[in-house]
């Protein structure tokens, strides 16, 4: 194809995938970008007429996770893919004709999601090759399609009436995983509405105890409570929780539950009584008991943990006996609580996360820490991705989450020579990083696990359930 007869597009164009259900998607048009890709989650695989294919759901509009199209395809491939950004993932990738500006072919698109990103859509040079020419100064050379056309393609059925009435109980409204829960519960048909911890206040009476909202507004008319509870806060958040529990509110994650996951000592006591192995776990209260500490769990190099810390802060590698004795002290000196731990050296710097909802693993990925750093913590710099566990890594995380009466809880395992190992379990583990890894739809998990419990169907209305 001459110059000539080449498309010119700008840096982003709308096109559509009619095989994919996609009548309008704003693409990035990337020619640094080898592979194209489009944002896909709930991806699983399946078997038709012997053929590898997947299905999977599509986001197709930009900071919009109400619309979703449902679609299938098969797989001709599964590859490495670096992103952007470095990190490299194994990808699904299906054929499909992309349509742009009067013209279409048959391009390969790889499958990931793309929430981070600002495009649902990346168009690479592959698709480009022979027939596209860009004008990176330019958007929409191809014409730009107005949001009542695009409102038409994308015409939203009636939401469900009667849906389940929701209170989201956390800090912040902004955090990506409340919005996620907020937009799956209103993608199911439920009242949500989102309660901070904060703002909410109670009264403690026989006759008439209430939870009351900033203003005034009583929420003892709620159907259910999921509680993500940060640590700084976990005494009023359980507070507000049992408070739920007796006016008679579902709790996802009961108070109980919560506090016994945030003492670290404890719930490390309760999975051991249950015969859950962990690393060598040593706890004192003198400085007078530093040596025998650390001899306990075998010497240094040891990781130092204080029992307040939360994602990955507050834990500390000594890698010699004087280091060891030095963060211990200085520790105890400030009168904090520390646990001083095995140093599992085989692990290399990566541990795994269990996503468990009501009783199954759902998602699990694996998290690498970056160059010179000895936590696997995404918050740290790490790295994510999609990884199997073992059947005895499974069962660990269900009963390490069994032990503690989670519903929903990230359990942290690090393997080790002698197998796994129960490093934490989280009551109120983050969704971006796992949904990200393996493009599953945790939050949409939740809201189905309330359901179950409040034995809701589309059917019913919230005056059937209470």
């Amino acid at each position: 194809m001459s110059n000539q007869a080449k498309i010119i597009v700008g840096s982003e164009e709308w096109c559509s995938i009619p095989k994919l259900g996609v009548p309008a998607i704003k693409a990035r048009v990337d020619s640094g970008a080898r592979t194209s890709s489009i944002h896909a989650f709930n991806i699983q695989p399946f078997k038709k007429n012997g053929v590898a294919w997947i299905s999977f759901e599509i986001h197709p509009l930009q900071k919009n996770r109400a619309t979703i199209i449902r679609s299938e395809a098969e797989v001709v491939d599964r590859r490495i893919v670096k992103s952007s950004s470095g990190d490299a993932e194994k990808r699904y990738v299906i054929k499909a004709d992309i349509y742009l500006a009067d013209e279409s072919w048959e391009i390969e698109i790889t499958l990931t999601n793309r929430d981070s990103m600002g495009f649902r859509m990346l168009l690479g040079r592959e698709a480009m090759q022979g027939r596209i020419l860009v004008d990176p100064s330019a958007s929409f050379i191809q014409g730009n399609i107005s949001a009542e056309k695009i409102q038409s393609f994308y015409s939203q059925p009636a939401k469900v009436s009667g849906g389940l009435r929701i209170g989201l109980l956390a800090s912040n409204p902004e955090l990506y995983s409340n919005q996620r829960i907020m937009e799956a519960g209103e993608e199911r048909g439920h009242e949500m509405q989102f309660l901070n911890i904060k703002q909410c206040y109670m009264k403690l009476d026989p006759e008439s105890p209430e939870i009351h909202y900033r203003g005034g507004k009583v929420l003892n008319k709620l159907d259910a409570i999921i509680p993500r509870v940060r640590p700084s806060i976990t005494f009023y958040g359980c507070a507000l929780i049992r408070q739920f529990e007796n006016i008679g509110v579902y709790t996802l994650n009961s108070s109980t539950a919560i506090t016994q996951s945030r003492d670290k000592l404890y719930s490390l006591q309760l999975l051991q009584s249950k015969g859950l192995e962990i690393p060598t776990t040593g706890f004192a209260n003198s400085p007078i008991d530093t040596d025998d500490l650390i001899e306990m769990v075998g010497g240094a190099p040891l990781i130092v943990k204080l029992l307040e810390g939360a994602q990955g802060r507050g834990v500390v590698l000594a890698e010699t006996r004087k280091a060891a004795e030095s963060v211990i002290n200085a520790f105890k000196s400030l009168r904090a609580n520390l646990l001083v731990q095995k140093f599992i050296k085989e692990a290399d710097g990566k541990d795994i996360r269990c996503f468990v909802v009501n009783g199954k693993v759902i998602a699990s990925m694996q998290r690498t820490a970056p160059p010179g750093e000895f936590r696997a913590n995404v918050h740290l710099g790490g790295q994510a991705s999609q990884i199997k566990v073992t059947p005895e890594e499974k069962s660990l995380a269900l009963k390490a989450t069994k032990v503690l009466g989670l519903k929903v809880a990230g359990v942290d395992i690090i393997r080790s020579n002698a197998g796994p190992l129960l490093l934490e379990v989280n009551s109120s583990p983050g969704l971006e990083g796992i949904e990200n890894a393996t493009g599953k739809d945790i939050s949409g998990a939740m809201i189905v696990a309330v359901e179950k419990a409040l034995k809701w169907n589309r059917e019913m209305t919230a005056e059937t359930v209470r």
